[in-house]
């Protein structure tokens, strides 16, 4: 019996799932700028994108055809965006969005990379997991940035209410990497009126308080496989 080679067998899915779900049921004509699209994305998942960016990035001719495609990858399952959060519902719509892909297989099996990129990949096999359990209990996900440029990858809103505050970093060890990370959280956690701060790493464990400009928080530190074990 022939050993199942999970690359090729991914490959297989993802480009059947462009033609025969995508490509044959909208009519596609031009199929070959979808596929084009398609491999962009899934070698940048994680990263920030506009509209604009990906006419740079691609030979599609229109927003309306990029906002078209865009939707129906993330119809198929193959990909979602997160929107930028602000208390400024109109901002949201024009912000930069952060992608990810449903499958961490369809990345390894289809990505132009050169090497392998564990945090990209860790974080992504995040944002799966908790947009599933946003679905399931109503929460919304988002990402925070703001003008400084510092970032917390997860943003979760509950109501009106923003529940907790999560990055994800696979090796924390290190001063500045873990600096970055607690910085962020602790000023989007003064900005966003939010006191349950989690950084998800490979393997660290730990509860810590931290201050940074007179805010105050205590930060779980948690190995993403026992948040993946986790109820919320």
């Amino acid at each position: 019996m022939k050993k199942l080679n999970y690359r090729e067998y991914l490959q297989v899915l993802f480009d059947s799932i462009l033609f025969k779900d995508i490509v044959k049921r909208y009519n596609i004509r031009r199929a070959a700028l979808l596929e084009n699209l398609a491999a962009w994305l899934i070698s940048n998942i994680t990263a920030e994108f506009s509209l604009n960016s990906l006419l740079k990035q691609t030979q599609i001719s229109s927003v309306h055809t990029i906002k078209k495609y865009l939707n129906y990858l993330e119809e198929s399952f193959i990909f979602f965006p997160l929107t930028r959060f602000s208390f400024k519902v109109g901002e949201q719509p024009r912000s930069n969005k952060k992608l990810y892909c449903y499958d961490n297989g369809f990345y390894r099996a289809k990505a132009f990379h050169f090497s392998e990129d564990w945090g990209k990949l860790l974080e992504n096999a995040i944002a799966s997991e908790l947009i599933k359990r946003c679905l399931q209990d109503g929460s919304k996900l988002y990402y925070w940035k703001d003008r400084d440029q510092e970032e917390v990858d997860f943003v979760i809103q509950q109501g009106t209410q923003i529940t907790k505050l999560i990055q994800v970093c696979w090796d924390s060890s290190h001063l500045r990497t873990r600096e970055r990370e607690v910085r962020s959280l602790l000023k989007a956690s003064g900005k966003l009126r939010c006191n349950r701060l989690m950084v998800i790493t490979y393997d660290e464990e730990i509860w810590e308080k931290f201050t940074w400009f007179g805010i105050e928080g205590e930060i779980e530190f948690v190995p993403a496989r026992k948040w993946l074990l986790m109820e919320v």
